[in-house]
């Protein structure tokens, strides 16, 4: 079964804000889907964090190698582009492309044999899992709203990010968090990502031992991105000192990028992206390697409802990863997936149990953010 062809779809029209300095708009493109079609009309879709514009560049250079391969060997294939992207963008938007092509791949494999993706990946530790709804920081009052108002759709656990936290003063820090923990109760999971891979973070390591020492304060489960995603010793460092866990990796690509912060202990917990690092096959050794450093394995999962299924399966197959991200109030979660997502009663989500990914596009929604028309994309 060999690929044939392989085509991107930016989505544009209504991207959510990342809460960057530098603000995306509705319009610009930081999510691209790829469809991979094989010689047999079998089509397998992945998700990239990247510009379409770097994605379609991206699989003209890898053209080359990814045409005629055979679709049903994902790990192989996916090494093979790595292996010879050491001179042409190794941890750039390549990486960022093979991301999209690996998750393509697993969807195919997973159609093919019948069985859904975590299976392949040894097994199935859970059938569901605990998503945690993720959203951008604000002034107190408009965030306590936000977060009630998400609290209604069912999740019991939230992560708030970026936004005034880390930017005004110290005073606005706890105001923020005080506001949050009193929106969503204290038994509910809560989450800080001060968004230290912003353009410029100036916040260094007192700062974040001190704002750790306020958030386990408000019992706050865990301190996301506190510091510059260059600053190893100061991640170890606030690792020992902190008194709650320390997370962070999601800029990190490939496994090699990993290997020393998971090795020098500066991560709690790690959470790499599978648009980015290089797709399912590589996101499974990264797991792998933090379970034997003693690290949790929670994917960061701010991109598609296809990036979405891929961290579902991912985090069916390790025993340990029992939350997802969950990206709230992005169509290209809530709209990109027929049916969309449903919680149950105790805010689980269910992890797909149809042959690959197993999910089914809405062709509808894939064509509006796409602007192509429903006759050009590529049907399973």
């Amino acid at each position: 079964m060999k690929i044939v062809k392989i085509d991107a779809f930016g989505l544009y029209g209504r991207t959510p804000e990342g809460g960057w300095s530098n603000e995306i708009r509705p319009d610009d493109c930081v999510h691209t889907l790829v469809a991979v079609t094989t010689g047999e009309g079998v089509v397998g879709w992945g998700s990239v964090y990247t510009n379409d514009g770097l994605v379609k560049a991206a699989l003209r250079v890898l053209e080359p190698l990814w045409r005629g391969e055979n679709a049903l060997e994902p790990e192989r294939v996916s090494e093979k582009l790595h292996q010879h992207m050491f001179w042409l963008g190794r941890g750039g938007s390549i990486t960022h492309t093979i991301s999209g092509i690996d998750i393509a791949l697993w969807d195919i494999l997973g159609q093919v044999t019948g069985q859904p993706v975590g299976r392949l990946l040894g097994g199935r530790y859970r059938e569901r899992v605990r998503p945690y709804a993720s959203l951008l920081m604000d002034q107190p009052e408009p965030l306590a709203e936000h977060l009630a108002q998400v609290q209604t759709q069912g999740f019991r656990a939230f992560k708030m990010g970026w936004g005034p936290f880390g930017r005004v003063s110290a005073a606005l820090d706890e105001a923020i968090v005080a506001a949050a923990r009193e929106a969503v109760g204290d038994d509910a999971l809560l989450m800080v990502d001060a968004g230290g891979s912003d353009a410029y973070w100036t916040n260094g390591y007192k700062w974040a031992l001190r704002t750790a020492q306020m958030l386990a304060d408000y019992d706050v489960y865990w301190f996301e991105e506190p510091l510059s995603p260059d600053a190893l010793e100061d991640y170890v460092q606030l690792r020992r000192a902190a008194p709650l866990p320390i997370a962070g990796g999601e800029v990190l690509t490939r496994r090699q990028s990993f290997q020393p912060w998971l090795q020098a202990g500066a991560f709690d917990i790690v959470q790499p992206d599978v648009t980015k690092v290089g797709g399912i096959s590589e996101e499974r050794r990264i797991g792998w390697m933090a379970q034997e450093n003693g690290v949790r394995f929670i994917p960061h999962g701010w991109n598609t409802a296809v990036g979405l299924a891929a961290d579902l399966h991912l985090a069916s197959a390790f025993p340990a990863t029992e939350l997802v991200e969950y990206i709230t109030g992005s169509p290209y979660i809530d709209e990109l997936a027929e049916g969309g997502w449903q919680l149950d009663g105790d805010g689980m989500l269910a992890i797909p149990d149809a042959p690959g990914l197993g999910i089914r596009l809405n062709w509808d929604a894939v064509s509006h953010f796409s602007g192509t028309p429903l006759a050009d994309l590529p049907r399973p």
